[in-house]
Formats: C-alpha cells, sequence, structure tokens
C-alpha cells in the first residue's frame, strides 16, 4: 500500500476539525434551543437592565411600544409578554412596553366659571375635583369659582385633584321667625311685607270655634332662622 502523502494527510485532519466543531455547534443550538428557561419580572427595570438580566439565559428583549404610566418612571417597563415566571425556551424573545412617565395636562381657568362648568371641565382635561371650599362674598354670585391650585396654565399629571374655592354669595343678615299664630292675618301680612319678606302663599282653612282671619299654621315654624328672600307661607282660617 503506498504510504499517504503530507498534504493529503493535512487536508484529512482540516476537514476533520471542521466537521467535529460544526457539529459540536450543532449539538450546542440544539441544546440551546431546547433548555426551558424561567423568565424574570422585569416590570421597573430598564430595557437595557432587562436585557442585561436574560442574556445568561439566552433571551432576546424586543421592545413592542411606549404607553403613559403613573405607576413606572419614564424609561422603565411597565409590562411584558411572556409574564415573570413564564417558561420560555432559549433564543426565544420577550416583549416589553416601556413607560413615558406620568401623562401631563394643563389646568384649566375655572375662576369665574359656576361650579357645574368647572366640574365638567376638569372632566375634559383629565382632571379630578378635589376639595371645595366655601365662604360669603360679594364679589362673585353663588356657586362661582373664587381661586384654584394649582393655578391656571399649571402642568400637572393627569388625575391631579384640583382643589376649588367656591362663593357663597353676598352675606345675607338671617332672622328669627316671629311666632304668627293666634295673630289677625291681615295685621302680619302687612308687618312682613312691610320689612320685605316675602309672603309665598297665604291657605284658607275652616277651623271649629275659631273666627276669620286668624293665623292657623305658619311655615317657617316660630324660631326658624330665615332671610329676606324665605318664602313664608300661612295658613288662616274662615
Amino acid at each position: 500500500m503506498a504510504p499517504r502523502k503530507p498534504v493529503d494527510f493535512a487536508l484529512y485532519v482540516l476537514i476533520s476539525l471542521v466537521l467535529f466543531f460544526a457539529t459540536a455547534n450543532l449539538s450546542s443550538q440544539f441544546i440551546f434551543r431546547s433548555e426551558l428557561v424561567t423568565l424574570p419580572n422585569l416590570v421597573g427595570k430598564t430595557p437595557g437592565e432587562a436585557r442585561a438580566a436574560l442574556s445568561s439565559i439566552h433571551i432576546a428583549v424586543a421592545i413592542q411600544g411606549y404607553a403613559f404610566d403613573s405607576r413606572v418612571e419614564k424609561g422603565g417597563i411597565i409590562s411584558q409578554e411572556p409574564g415573570p415566571n413564564s417558561r420560555l425556551k432559549a433564543r426565544r424573545t420577550v416583549k416589553i412596553i416601556v413607560s413615558e412617565g406620568r401623562e401631563l395636562v394643563s389646568v384649566p381657568k375655572l375662576e369665574g366659571r359656576s361650579s357645574e362648568w368647572a366640574n365638567q371641565a376638569l372632566r375634559s382635561s383629565g382632571l379630578k375635583k378635589g376639595r371645595a371650599s366655601q365662604i360669603h362674598t360679594p364679589r362673585y354670585a353663588a356657586g362661582r369659582i373664587i381661586a384654584q391650585q394649582p393655578a391656571e396654565a399649571a402642568v400637572v399629571g393627569r388625575n391631579t385633584p384640583i382643589d376649588l374655592l367656591v362663593s357663597q354669595g353676598a352675606w345675607e343678615t338671617r332672622y328669627v321667625m316671629p311666632d304668627l299664630i293666634e295673630k289677625r292675618a291681615a295685621t302680619a301680612l302687612r308687618q312682613l311685607k312691610a320689612n320685605d319678606f316675602q309672603v309665598a302663599e297665604v291657605h284658607n282653612s275652616y277651623y271649629p270655634g275659631l273666627e276669620p282671619g286668624v293665623v292657623i299654621k305658619q311655615s317657617p315654624p316660630h324660631g326658624y332662622r330665615i332671610q329676606k328672600r324665605s318664602q313664608i307661607t300661612l295658613e288662616v282660617s274662615k
């Protein structure tokens, strides 16, 4: 048998090595692809931190989108798919949603507006009504907004509560309702009207044993605190 030439032998060794490494690479890829790994919780981490955490288990990261989120700071991961503790084959990809931070909105001008208008404006702006305090003032009609906090044009996060100071109108003097029962109705009506009180209704009812024209009932009752605009009703015997 003829001896092998050195060139043939070297070529044989080279081919053997190529086949060995190719087989080893294919075997390792098969092992990696068939191996199941457990995914960690990526919520709150940055995409860079997520890639570093997953590199050791041969899982890739792909950003699927961005969304506003008040719970996770801008740049942090809001959610992942598959979720934490899922079992996944190596060489697969985890999809993530990244936070753009808290959505910011501009506070509308509410001063001088009615409470109903302010409530609607807050809802339309993505804000909430906060605490509402009330004071008497002649500068604003009852139900109008006197002040707001945060102020007009302030930039705040969505769903921020806006505190309001609401007018109750000018302070009105209060009086004590007199006792008109068994008084002559004509005299009582004359005195009420002379003092600018409003008598809304006078009802006439039959009352046995009582002469006509005497007050039987009154509303508001004796001792009740009233204002000039309070509606007074009397029931008079007939």
